[in-house]
């Protein structure tokens, strides 16, 4: 009996035609002799049909088609399966993909997808919801929230509402972080929650992190003007000690004085008060190179 491999793909992720993706993993499955499954995400309770097909076809293998949230969607749908994940970056965020360095041709990345490479890396639990790469509470997640509103896409409308949302920005707002046994409070415009190093435009935000160490990051902006705000989610991120401070750890709990805007890998989540954050027992397995 023939082993199968399940593919998921996000038709609409990053603006891209995905029929090139589709019918190339098909052909490499056939080639691996390997029964190929196709589920196509409407946006419309894909969680429980990924869920079922898993259950179906208990496929040794996942291939994502798709971005960061399409990832995110697949690891809730499997929850602590073990099954190894192979990433064609197909998103307009494609962090995960730019921290395991897997960006490259759709050639390139099929023969990683399939492969027996893997790296297994940590999952963070934030309010019961997983990150696997950046979350963060504060300006990058008002951004997030302004650009899915706007009508303008792409790096143009990204660099527009940054703009946008730095002019409009809220006042810096008082947190109150409890974690290794210690209560830090201080004033800031930013807290990023990083399993990882980079955001996807391959800015190190985290340079201490370790996706696989047990252990998640605090990354406490306090001082966060348009020049490094720019640079934060264009180029470079200048480390200034007195403007960022860094707590690893891998439980904490984060309140603030009032409502602040928070997001998960790339998706807007609302404004909350208090997020309570460890890190999640079960390691996921992802093909790299």
């Amino acid at each position: 009996m023939k082993n199968n491999v399940l593919m998921i793909v996000n038709p609409v992720s990053g603006g891209l035609d995905k029929s090139e993706y589709i019918k190339e993993t098909a052909l490499f499955a056939a080639g691996e002799n390997l029964n190929f499954v196709l589920y196509e995400t409407s946006g419309q309770d894909d969680i429980s049909k990924v869920r079922g097909l898993y259950e179906r076809f208990t496929p040794k293998r996942i291939i994502i088609a798709g971005g960061d949230g399409t990832l995110k969607m697949v690891v809730d749908a499997i929850e602590n399966q073990d099954v190894i994940l192979g990433i064609l970056p197909a998103g307009s965020s494609n962090g995960l993909a730019v921290e395991l360095n897997l960006v490259k041709t759709l050639e390139e990345n099929l023969k990683i997808a399939f492969g027996n490479n893997f790296a297994e890396i940590d999952s963070i639990v934030i309010n019961g919801q997983k990150s696997l790469h950046l979350s963060d509470l504060g300006l990058n997640a008002e951004l997030i929230k302004n650009y899915e509103k706007s009508a303008m896409r792409g790096k143009w409308g990204y660099a527009l509402q940054a703009f946008n949302t730095l002019i409009d920005a809220e006042k810096m707002f008082s947190v109150t972080i409890t974690a290794n046994n210690q209560v830090v409070e201080c004033e800031a415009r930013m807290i990023v929650i990083a399993n990882a190093q980079k955001y996807g435009t391959g800015v190190v935000i985290n340079p201490v992190g370790v996706m696989n160490d047990g252990k998640f990051e605090l990354i406490i902006l306090k001082n966060l003007d348009l020049k490094l705000f720019g640079k934060i989610i264009t180029g470079n991120m200048p480390v200034n000690p007195q403007d960022v401070e860094i707590i690893s750890t891998d439980k904490a709990t984060i309140k603030t004085n009032v409502a602040v805007s928070f997001q998960i890998d790339g998706e807007y989540c609302g404004a909350v008060t208090k997020l309570d954050i460890f890190i999640s027992s079960h390691k996921l397995k992802i093909a790299i190179p």
